[in-house]
């Protein structure tokens, strides 16, 4: 721009010239883009360049064969504006949702009015398409010589339209074009009520401050299992304990630590084969003869 240099404004000026920037701009590309369904423009200023992104329905038109239209604008703006070599970079965009785009219907509207399509029959397709592109409402208005020689406007909607407050300015996307007719000139104004969307593609990621969202209930527990949830668990002192060669019980314990029953050692005791007993003769002591 033409205040970027050695020059420095004071903050209220650098806004000035900021708007007066934005909207030179957004005429130029108006007047030379208005047939590849231009939707806007985007600044990105950055300390070492600055960056436009333009918007449109048909990026191929805007960029042209081999990048040579996209370069002839850079050219025009670059000079314009005083920008250095290099300083200044365009791109283009494609619109998503064309449909939602208030700046596109109005310039398909202006063209159809042009090609000699009827004021009506042209205003009501560009509603029902708005309305099938998922807006929450959609308005035109147009106004000037459309029939005879008294000037008029005519207005056709569709759905819900919020005018005043926050939502206002958040959710409603206009735009207004002049067509240059034979009779005279005619004004359109579209205006689109965007829907919500948490991502922030379709729409603005805030919800209206009058939506209501119910959730579904939790499921109610039965008294008894109420009473069962706030009886306290049972001790585990007193529990019968399971054998240890019990599966359940875990793994089974050393055989050497196990009690031993004295019935099955008895039995085991005897069950092992034990030498003969022999029984040797018990021998009288030999007589003295009368010692005594």
């Amino acid at each position: 721009m033409s205040y970027r240099g050695t020059k420095r404004l004071s903050t209220k000026r650098k806004f000035v010239a900021d708007g007066v920037f934005y909207a030179e701009l957004n005429e130029l590309l108006t007047s030379e883009l208005a047939e590849e369904g231009y939707a806007g423009v985007e600044v990105r200023t950055t300390p070492h360049r600055t960056e436009l992104v333009i918007r449109a329905t048909r990026t191929q038109n805007v960029l042209g064969e081999s990048n040579r239209r996209i370069r002839e604008l850079t050219s025009v703006v670059q000079k314009r504006f005083n920008f250095a070599d290099g300083a200044v970079e365009l791109y283009a965009e494609r619109v998503h949702n064309r449909g939602l785009c208030a700046q596109a219907q109005a310039e398909s509207l202006k063209f159809k009015l042009l090609g000699g399509l009827a004021v009506r029959r042209a205003c009501y397709g560009v509603v029902r398409f708005v309305m099938e592109a998922k807006a929450k409402g959609c308005e035109v208005v147009v106004t000037g010589k459309l029939r005879g020689q008294r000037a008029k406007a005519m207005k056709f909607g569709d759905g819900y339209m919020i005018k005043t407050g926050h939502a206002g300015q958040v959710y409603t996307d206009s735009a207004v074009r002049h067509v240059l007719m034979r009779q005279g000139v005619i004004g359109i104004k579209v205006s689109i009520m965007l829907p919500q969307d948490p991502r922030g593609i379709m729409g603005p990621k805030i919800p209206l401050d009058d939506v209501v969202t119910i959730l579904e209930p939790k499921e109610e527990l039965s008294p008894a299992e109420m009473i069962a949830a706030q009886q306290p668990p049972e001790s585990s002192y007193g529990a019968p304990v399971p054998p240890m060669d019990d599966p359940a019980a875990g793994v089974p314990m050393d055989p050497a630590s196990q009690p031993v029953d004295m019935e099955m050692e008895m039995g085991a005791v005897s069950a092992v084969p034990q030498a003969p007993v022999v029984h040797e003769p018990v021998q009288a002591p030999p007589d003295m003869g009368g010692a005594l």
